[in-house]
């Protein structure tokens, strides 16, 4: 059984656990199957290439997927991580910042 990912494309995330932790940064892309999102300039790794007809060879950086447990929503107000909650408004489903009740 897979959970929720309230987090959604374009959200600006801070990282919560890990070698990045504390910096923020925009989903790129979710992959909810694994349960893990890949955030832009975060979770960078060297990747050895080898030269092929398109492209040269050499060392690359490449942005991997982190487990959606290490990401929380950023608050740019408050500076900190904050938890996202659902309310219906006129039979519209609406993510609201549960700390300061706003709308996202």
């Amino acid at each position: 059984m897979r959970k929720k990912i309230k987090l959604k494309k374009g959200d600006d995330v801070i990282v919560l656990t890990g070698k990045d932790k504390g910096k923020t940064g925009k989903i790129v892309k979710i992959l909810p199957k694994k349960m893990k999102a890949i955030v832009s300039e975060i979770n960078k790794v060297k990747k050895n290439q080898k030269p092929d007809n398109n492209q040269p060879g050499g060392i690359t950086e490449k942005e991997m997927p982190m487990h959606i447990s290490n990401l929380s929503f950023y608050d740019p107000e408050i500076k900190k991580g904050v938890k996202i909650g659902y309310k219906i408004n006129n039979n519209k489903k609406i993510r609201f910042n549960k700390s300061s009740g706003k709308e996202i």
